[in-house]
């Protein structure tokens, strides 16, 4: 009885110590759920904003019926579309987050995928435009040059259509086959990202031959901008895909893609791309 009544003191002391001993470490999220939320209000509001401004360029270009197949219209509804497809996929948040994680091959592609070939596609829109200034300019002294704006034009369809086919093989690959996602998502990542600094990178230096001509200044002008203008929004751009495809690889370079949360709001699910490889971990 003795040796019992030991132990049961024994126990006591024991549990008394550990009441004292300060709680293990808890992991917490990364971003407390008030400011995920108004993250996702602010980019939803954002989102459809833009949804209603480029609308309403485009209403505007039927209403005073100006030419309904340019590059303005083409910039335009590749934007409207791309603001549309980001607002529906962040008001996933409010109703069902578990659907925006758990949807189908095409919906997936769709929502997650395919806003990245839009801004893909936006690139080499302007890509051809400059291009098309440039050659506009140029064909008064040289009109040799002329011929070579089918062959621009195919290369640049040709790279946005290969563009579109890896985004979807790769989506078709995760959601229908047991393919390893961290391969997927660093092939696609590396061959989205290079395609995009070549298309900064060619809109740079067309933008740097177009700023040089005086009668590319003229030519702008009648179509109501002017060099200056579009040097401004090709630099911001360049900048823009340029850090975008910095930053995607030196987050997948560094992080275990399987301890990546899915539709989070995490550093290293800011950009689409890495939040492709969130949703792709699951």
């Amino acid at each position: 009885m003795n040796g019992e009544a030991m132990e049961g003191i024994l126990e006591q002391q024991h549990a008394g110590n550990d009441s004292h001993l300060p709680p293990p470490p808890t992991i917490t999220p990364a971003i407390p759920p008030y400011v995920k939320l108004g993250l996702t209000i602010a980019y939803t509001i954002f989102y459809s904003l833009l949804f209603a401004f480029v609308y309403a360029q485009l209403w505007l270009v039927l209403r005073y019926r100006h030419k309904r197949f340019s590059y303005q219209t083409a910039f335009l509804f590749l934007c409207l579309l791309w603001a549309a497809l980001r607002a529906l996929l962040f008001s996933f948040y409010f109703r069902d987050c578990v659907t925006a994680n758990a949807l189908g091959p095409f919906a997936f592609w769709l929502l997650y995928c395919f806003p990245v070939c839009l801004q893909f596609f936006t690139l080499s829109l302007m890509n051809l435009y400059c291009a098309q200034v440039y050659f506009k300019a140029k064909s008064k002294y040289t009109p040799s040059l002329l011929k070579y704006r089918l062959p621009l034009y195919l290369v640049f369809f040709g790279v946005s259509l290969l563009f579109l086919v890896v985004n979807l093989v790769c989506a078709l690959l995760v959601k229908m086959t047991a393919a390893d996602v961290k391969t997927i998502v660093l092939v696609r990542v590396t061959i989205n990202d290079s395609l995009f600094v070549l298309c900064a990178v060619s809109l740079s230096v067309c933008l740097y031959k177009v700023a040089k001509m005086s009668l590319a200044n003229i030519y702008l002008e009648s179509k109501g901008t002017s060099v200056c203008q579009v040097t401004l929004i090709g630099i911001m751009v360049v900048l823009l895909y340029a850090s975008r495809a910095c930053y995607n690889l030196v987050v997948l370079a560094l992080t275990n893609i399987e301890t990546i949360n899915s539709f989070d709001y995490d550093w290293y699910n800011v950009s689409d791309q890495v939040r492709l490889s969130g949703v792709l971990s699951n």
